[in-house]
């Protein structure tokens, strides 16, 4: 439960520090005295988002810190898992700064917000006016029923199952418009590599080809250049004509001179090398063959090979090549998109079975406890002055699932007896939703076994033995867990346990809000100025005491 709340510099409070009892706990003070700063410094500790405009003058920061005392309440896991000290006297702790920077600490361990938020909730829950406003939400209903009904672990594990199985949807579907998109340019994709695979480019050589072919085209010119070196070497007049004449020459003086006989053995060198090169001549001379078929086939080839090259835009067979791996690709990538869409068809439709099965069980199991859930209400409801009140919660079948499962749920609501139930939203009044959200809170909190809850204004829109009927049933609520209601009823007040006032004053020239626990003689003071206002008289008193025993 909720032992101490401590405030720094927040809004109107420069310090504060209340101590808290178990039981029944009311908040009383005029209009504008500062109740709700109380209730913001609490959201704070909830793991709301802070409100920077919020921070006093005194100082750049505001500090927010809860105490809470957790014996009985099996919160080992979550520390634990969150690698936070475990104290039986667990503190909270948030603060805001004019920077615009906001920190929260249980037990001096920074922490996200995230986890303030999941923490805070199994302690204190705060009900206001805005939360008697979601009544009339068909998830807050259908959450509010499974709560009654003891569904909500069941409801949790269908969740995480439906969740997993709406990712494998989308994932499916989007799948599915990748291979939409596949198909439309496979037919072009499978033309395309069946243009290049003809090509043979892993085992054709394309500039090689080329270079094979002009040289067919040029075999006249070849044989021709091939003649001439003939001739120029070993014709009537060609170069070794002239050098035999020259060797026979030097081979007469070779003997008799040392620089002749060097000469003599380079130009037979020469020779020698010439009458190669007319040899080599001759023997390639042999060898051309002309083909004109060969001709006509290099050239077919390399006219196609030409074309796909200056289609796609490219310069190379490398390029080719590449982009025929690319096609390639894509299209094993199809089949491989296929496959996977196959598969994950086969486990999103498992899992649609699955989740289907369990959303069947919770809605009869909804229907099932439905109606003794109703019972509970109305027994409530009638020590709230509401005997005639019917309260029904109508359960038909989606044809899709969702989130909630199969079920749409509304609230039914009729406050006049021969009237038959119609949607909460148009039938309740403010009072009676508040009286209606009372009893169920009152169920709620049995179930979710709170250590704390908050009643900002719960009694609003009733008076007389209603609001005497609302303080006797928070009473009995404070019996099992720590109850605090923000009231401006005498009756209510009268039945607390425990009571604070909420005071506003100035302060060197300062507005500034102030908590202070009531004694009994004060008690009776605050309880008959909330019936008579500012001028309380003897009759005032006597009925506040009367309220109060």
């Amino acid at each position: 439960m909720l032992t101490n709340l401590r405030i720094q510099n927040f809004a109107l409070i420069d310090s504060i520090s209340i101590d808290f009892k178990a039981g029944f706990t009311v908040l009383t003070g005029e209009t504008g005295s500062g109740k709700s700063i109380l209730l913001g410094a609490l959201n704070l500790i909830l793991g709301e988002r802070a409100d920077y405009s919020v921070i006093g003058p005194n100082g750049e920061k505001s500090i927010v810190e809860a105490e809470f005392q957790l014996s009985n309440f099996h919160l080992n896991a979550f520390f634990q898992e969150n690698d936070i000290d475990d104290y039986e006297t667990t503190i909270i702790r948030r603060e805001i700064t004019s920077q615009g920077r906001s920190r929260a600490f249980i037990n001096d361990t920074p922490i996200q917000l995230a986890v303030l938020k999941e923490f805070a909730e199994k302690l204190i829950h705060i009900h206001s006016q805005h939360h008697t406003l979601e009544l009339k939400n068909t998830n807050f209903q259908i959450e509010l029923l499974d709560t009654l009904a003891d569904l909500n672990s069941e409801k949790n594990d269908y969740f995480k199952k439906f969740k997993t199985w709406n990712e494998s949807s989308k994932k499916l579907n989007q799948l599915k418009e990748e291979l939409s998109k596949a198909i439309q340019v496979a037919d072009y994709n499978r033309f395309q590599l069946e243009e290049l695979e003809e090509l043979s480019l892993e085992s054709k050589n394309y500039e090689a080809l080329e270079l094979e072919l002009n040289k067919s085209e040029s075999v006249d010119e070849i044989k021709s250049t091939l003649d001439h070196i003939h001739l120029a070497i070993d014709g009537d007049e060609g170069v070794l004509s002239v050098l035999n004449k020259l060797k026979i020459s030097t081979d007469r003086l070779k003997d008799k001179d040392e620089v002749i006989n060097e000469l003599a053995t380079r130009v037979q060198s020469v020779v020698i090398e010439l009458k190669d090169i007319v040899a080599e001549a001759e023997d390639q001379k042999e060898k051309i063959e002309i083909n004109p078929f060969r001709i006509n086939e290099l050239t077919a080839a390399l006219d196609k090979y030409n074309r796909v090259l200056k289609k796609h835009g490219f310069s190379t067979q490398a390029q080719l090549q590449e982009y025929q791996q690319s096609i390639s690709n894509d299209l094993a990538s199809s089949d491989e998109l296929q496959d996977e869409i196959a598969q994950l068809s086969i486990q999103t439709e498992k899992l649609a079975l699955e989740i289907g099965e369990i959303a069947n069980k919770i809605h009869e199991k909804r229907k099932k406890a439905a109606p003794s859930i109703e019972e509970s209400i109305q027994l409530l409801l009638a020590d709230l002055k509401m005997p005639n009140t019917r309260i029904q919660f109508q359960l038909s079948e989606r044809k899709e699932l969702n989130a909630n499962g199969i079920s749409d749920v509304a609230i039914l609501f009729s406050p006049n007896k021969g009237i038959e139930p119609i949607a909460i939203d148009k039938a309740a009044s403010g009072g009676e939703l508040s009286r209606l959200m009372l009893a169920l809170q009152n169920l709620v909190s049995k179930k979710k076994q709170l250590p704390t809850i908050i009643f900002d204004e719960i009694d609003t829109g009733v008076s007389g033995d209603v609001a005497q009927k609302i303080g006797n049933l928070l009473r009995n609520m404070g019996e099992n867990l720590q109850l605090l209601a923000i009231t401006h009823l005498p009756q209510v007040a009268g039945k607390a346990q425990n009571h604070f006032k909420v005071e506003k004053a100035i302060v060197n020239n300062l507005t500034r809000t102030n908590v202070r626990v009531l004694s009994d003689v004060e008690r009776v003071e605050e309880i008959a100025r909330l019936m008579s206002g500012e001028e309380i008289n003897e009759a005032a008193l006597l009925n506040a005491k009367a309220l109060m025993n």
